[in-house]
């Protein structure tokens, strides 16, 4: 039987959330596209354990996480009976509704319909009465924002979710939906954006300026840009790469000779910081702290200790970001 490491708090800091008074750890787990019934079972739960032990208390979940969409869930609903049992009220468990689960018009989006629907499903795949964090994945062009909110807000009175988010708001959408879920009286907690140094639209959109203005937290998904910050395309495209895959989410055309070059430049950067690539990474997401936390995904409890690591060195110098800076702007 799993026991947890006796000293999981020691090295990880936890951040408040907002204005909340919930505190996150700097790097939360993904469980996104390296839990589910393509990948060993053992695996997924040495991740996990490995995960808590170094004091990773939060696990982001979404109903279409997998593949197949739903089975993420379950992975982590086995997992919670098998292992985490006694420390359910030392972890975070997030999970979103959006995008597509099932057939027919109630299916995705933003529907109050949808949204409580999946809400149920997803509770029943992980064997849990509630959630911690209920996020709307996306919004939804065709649904007043009021019935999204609205739905939200009707998990947190049915005690089926503690907090409510958002993910992919721009920064007015976000701002409508703060107010609506304030009248309603349940606050935006958190609002998870891709973010990451090859990606700035959260700073030049003006994003992270309006969460903060809202003290509402942030959590950035997506940090290591889909694996090109980890290293492993400073020589090319590795064959076994995402990128050299079918995944829609990375295309090999993307990895061109100008960007290898800037990865190489940053890496030199880590190097004289005395991290990899992945850790410098991760450490600039979390820099100035106006973002609470850092999503990070892992195939092996080794990548996410890598990953962790980065937590020991979150400074910069105004030399290093003006380095940063001019390797992924020039």
């Amino acid at each position: 039987m799993y026991t947890a490491h006796p000293d999981r708090y020691a090295d990880m800091p936890y951040r408040r959330t907002g204005r909340s008074g919930l505190k996150l750890p700097a790097l939360s787990l993904g469980l996104w596209h390296n839990f589910g019934p393509d990948r060993p079972v053992e695996t997924q739960r040495a991740i996990l354990r490995r995960a808590f032990d170094l004091g990773v208390t939060h696990f982001d979940l979404a109903n279409n996480y997998g593949p197949p969409p739903g089975s993420a869930e379950s992975a982590l609903g086995d997992a919670l009976k098998a292992d985490f049992a006694p420390y359910r009220d030392e972890l975070v468990i997030s999970t979103k509704a959006g995008y597509l689960m099932w057939p027919g018009p109630y299916g995705e989006w933003g529907s109050r319909k949808y949204l409580l629907s999946s809400l149920d499903q997803s509770l029943a795949r992980m064997g849990l009465d509630h959630v911690d964090i209920f996020y709307s994945h996306r919004p939804d062009p065709d649904t007043p924002l009021e019935e999204t909110m609205g739905a939200l807000h009707t998990a947190v009175q049915q005690g089926k979710a503690l907090y409510v988010g958002v993910s992919n708001y721009s920064p007015e959408q976000t701002r409508e939906a703060a107010r609506i879920l304030a009248e309603l009286g349940t606050p935006l907690l958190i609002h998870q954006p891709r973010y990451s140094m090859l990606d700035r639209r959260p700073e030049t959109s003006g994003l992270l300026d309006t969460l903060g203005e809202l003290q509402v937290g942030s959590i950035a998904y997506s940090p290591l840009e889909q694996g090109l910050l980890t290293g492993r395309y400073l020589d090319g495209i590795p064959e076994d790469s995402r990128a050299a895959s079918d995944s829609p989410f990375l295309d090999s055309d993307a990895v061109t000779g100008e960007l290898v070059g800037r990865l190489r430049a940053l890496n030199d950067v880590a190097a004289d910081r005395g991290q990899s690539l992945a850790q410098l990474a991760l450490a600039w997401v979390l820099r100035e702290g106006r973002v609470t936390s850092a999503l990070v995904g892992a195939s092996s409890p080794r990548q996410l200790e890598d990953s962790v690591a980065a937590v020991g060195n979150l400074e910069f110098g105004a030399d290093e970001l003006a380095r940063i800076d001019e390797i992924v702007k020039k």
